[in-house]
């Protein structure tokens, strides 16, 4: 069995590493192809070096022009090259990103041409917001896949709903909860503090919602007596600059840290804040309660079991969410699963086989 990880982002880092690992562990042929759709050093070659992944081709693409269109047209035409060179078994990407949406495309101009079959590693989370690009890159991901490995049984309904063949989609769980469990997370002797990141557009592109939340961090900081750490993102850091809040301080902020520190505070803090998909899932899985900053989720499972809520972007039920969560008790089990790798593997080998 040949493979081939197509990944460019922090999050594809995290979650294809515990498949890369198990490969290099059962000696399986595989290749890694970088992207670099993250190109700063704390975005990228800080967790490929705490993952320990080494791509075998970093695509060479102008990021002078950052536009999305600019991006995609060019690394549509070097993973077509590279696919028709590798010739791999299967094709694996994962997620959501404009990365994914490249290798979709690469794929169906050439899958004709070699044997190749496209692989989506948690397919079918929906957020059914469509003014997010990202789920326009899971449609069109799983669309086009014909190994779709959804998280739970949600994502799986998803699928269906969308009349996608239920013969390609294998409910395996998701490979964080794989990751997670590579490192072993230190617990603090207290646990006085709030874990806060922020990082997508609509959260930190719209300066009036992002100056509410900030100040409101600020005003529950004071409230509670307690700190907020607050490991921030070079997107929202620019887009924070041009706030001109008072009392911006009172916030513990920090540089973006390792994969390894942000699960020492997830696990440590009272409550996780965060407008990211990832830490959603996280936070689920090391017992922390979350409060997302966000009207919707593609996370849904979190919410069902209670381990996390929609504040959306208002100060009054920011503050209610988090006062709300501060007293659930955590009784709930994780819904993303174990040993997700081995099965994934396990089922693309037997795929082969069978058709031998």
């Amino acid at each position: 069995m040949n493979l081939c990880f197509v990944l460019g982002t922090r999050p594809e880092i995290i979650k294809l590493s515990p498949l890369i690992k198990l490969c290099k562990k059962k000696n399986i042929q595989f290749n890694t192809i970088h992207t670099r759709q993250h190109y700063d050093f704390n975005m990228e070659r800080q967790f490929f070096k705490e993952f320990k992944v080494k791509p075998n081709f970093f695509l060479s693409i102008n990021r002078k022009n950052k536009s999305n269109k600019n991006f995609l047209s060019k690394t549509v035409i070097q993973l077509t090259k590279l696919y028709k060179k590798l010739n791999p078994d299967y094709i694996i990407s994962q997620g959501d990103t404009n990365t994914v949406l490249a290798s979709v495309l690469a794929y169906n101009k050439v899958k004709k041409k070699i044997k190749a079959r496209m692989v989506h590693v948690e397919a079918g989370i929906r957020s059914y917001d469509n003014s997010m690009p990202e789920e326009y890159n899971r449609i069109m991901a799983d669309k086009y896949s014909q190994f779709l490995f959804a998280p739970t049984a949600i994502a799986k309904k998803n699928i269906i709903k969308e009349k996608l063949s239920n013969k390609k989609i294998f409910v395996v769980g998701n490979t964080i909860s794989d990751t997670i469990t590579q490192f072993k997370t230190v617990k603090a002797k207290k646990k006085g503090f709030f874990y806060l990141t922020l990082h997508r557009p609509e959260t930190v592109d719209n300066l009036s919602r992002l100056k509410t939340v900030i100040q409101t961090m600020i005003n529950i900081s004071k409230k509670y007596d307690i700190d907020i750490f607050f490991p921030i993102h070079p997107r929202t850091k620019h887009k924070v600059s041009k706030l001109k809040l008072k009392n911006l301080k009172v916030l513990k902020i920090i540089e973006p840290c390792s994969y390894k520190k942000s699960l020492y505070y997830q696990k440590n803090s009272k409550i996780v804040i965060t407008d990211s998909g990832g830490l959603q899932e996280e936070s689920c899985i090391l017992q922390t309660p979350c409060v997302t900053i966000r009207n919707n989720t593609e996370r849904p499972e979190t919410i069902k079991i209670g381990s996390n809520i929609l504040a959306g972007y208002k100060s009054n039920v920011i503050e209610k969410s988090i006062n709300k969560m501060l007293k659930t008790k955590k009784k709930w089990d994780s819904p993303y699963g174990k040993l997700v790798s081995q099965k994934i593997l396990h089922i693309l080998k037997s795929n082969i086989i069978n058709e031998v």
